[in-house]
């Protein structure tokens, strides 16, 4: 393994720890991701009621700040009420599987760097493996069983259209997460979560490659089921998606692991583009400012930055109609990173083997030549003529495959004489049965 430098354990030192070290790390992510998430609720409404020119929670504690608090503890007081059509196993279950690998996926984050505790040299993070970040993404594919089980197992309509939905956006907007993964890969040399971190000590992979980073930007969003991407839980149209059927401290659950899953993401993001734990690199210099227990602050202001960058996508964005969320994510993200793949694949060939930039300058204007050349020779969409247009326009009868249309002349008949009120005879006055 590659050593950037003294502020890195290798990753073999995991797993090697004593038990009550595994154990206090093990309390302070879980500590760590349940005061983020009653910190990011409160952060939520004060921040969308700023934006909107209203005023937010402001009655519970100091300014309202305890209000998550003390939304969380009625949820979990409230009385519980369990669909008489529910399968009761499955339906108990859902939410302990929604839940669960909510926190498991961040186990693997780094939110320091090492440190002396007891006299034990410990990095700070739970633990790692050669695959780490195969592993958040395995975790996020299990937790969206949770929601089909829920949806399924509520004995209800609109929860089984809401899981339906998840597992579709799921499986899509996961695709583009993954391949946006690979350019990072690519440049670290490795899929440990703490290699990566090490190998922008130098720069960051946002200034390396953008293109990756608005992938992961847009796909991280679906991945979640925010808005503008809410779809699960449009509540226009499913009224509260997969988790409608419940209540009480069941439906907490379910809250609370969107929103771990939100600072999960957020956190990945920040490991995988923004240095993780790193000071900027103009500040790397300082001692201070990138060992103890310090990098933590730098960490958790990146975390809350990414957490106020989905804040203000929900604040201003409309949702979309869900044929142009499944086209965004099979047309255009997907696309892009494959694409996109294949140029730094062939760019990071030409560096580690070409060693003249002359000959390196001579291949990309080559492969710039040719992709020009094929734009030239591809045949464009001619315009419609207007005799194809007015073709299209006309209307085609049932009989020959076309659709069934109303007519155009519709005119909605009278109301009968006997539904028609008079100002001077009260309804059923005459006709009222007697007796």
């Amino acid at each position: 393994m590659r050593l950037t430098d003294s502020t890195q354990l290798p990753l073999t030192s995991f797993g090697h720890e004593p038990f009550w070290l595994t154990i206090a790390k093990a309390l302070f992510v879980f500590v760590l991701l349940v005061v983020l998430t009653l910190f990011t609720i409160v952060f939520e409404r004060k921040v969308v009621s700023w934006m909107q020119q209203r005023t937010g929670p402001n009655r519970v504690g100091p300014r309202g700040y305890l209000q998550s608090l003390a939304d969380g503890l009625k949820l979990a007081l409230k009385e519980e009420i369990i669909p008489a059509l529910a399968d009761k196993p499955v339906y108990i279950l859902a939410p302990v599987v929604s839940a669960v690998p909510a926190f498991l996926a961040f186990s693997v984050i780094p939110f320091g760097p090492k440190v002396n505790v007891g006299g034990h040299e410990t990095a700070l993070q739970l633990t790692d493996m050669p695959i780490g970040v195969l592993f958040i993404l395995a975790c996020s594919s299990v937790g969206v069983f949770g929601i089909v089980l829920a949806g399924w197992s509520s004995g209800s309509t609109y929860p089984l259209l809401g899981a339906l939905r998840s597992a579709a956006q799921v499986i899509s907007y996961e695709v583009a997460m993954g391949l946006s993964f690979v350019a990072v890969f690519l440049y670290a040399g490795s899929l440990s979560t703490s290699e990566i971190v090490a190998a922008q000590h130098d720069r960051w992979f946002i200034i390396t490659l953008p293109i990756s980073f608005l992938i992961y930007a847009v796909a991280m969003v679906g991945e979640t089921n925010r808005a503008p991407f809410d779809l699960p839980e449009a509540e226009s149209e499913l009224v509260g998606g997969f988790h409608t059927e419940y209540t009480s401290l069941k439906f907490a659950m379910f809250f609370l692991a969107e929103y771990i899953n939100v600072i999960t993401v957020s956190a990945l993001a920040t490991t995988m583009f923004l240095g993780g734990w790193r000071p900027p690199p103009f500040l790397s210099r300082v001692e201070f400012l990138s060992t103890g227990y310090f990098p933590i602050v730098w960490f958790l202001l990146k975390v809350v930055g990414f957490i106020f960058f989905f804040i203000w996508l929900r604040g201003t964005l409309p949702r979309l109609r869900y044929d142009q969320f499944m086209k965004l994510g099979w047309k255009v993200l997907i696309p892009v990173s494959l694409v996109w793949i294949l140029l730094v694949a062939a760019i990071r060939t030409l560096t580690n083997q070409v060693p003249s930039s002359r000959d390196r300058f001579t291949y990309i204007a080559l492969f710039m030549a040719v992709v020009f050349a094929v734009f030239l020779v591809w045949p464009q969409k001619k315009a419609p003529t207007e005799e194809e247009v007015e073709a299209e326009s006309a209307l085609v009868p049932v009989e020959q495959g076309g659709f069934p249309l109303p007519p155009l002349d519709l005119v909605v008949p009278p109301m009968p004489r006997s539904l028609q009120l008079t100002p001077t005879s009260p309804p059923n006055s005459e006709e009222a049965p007697r007796g």
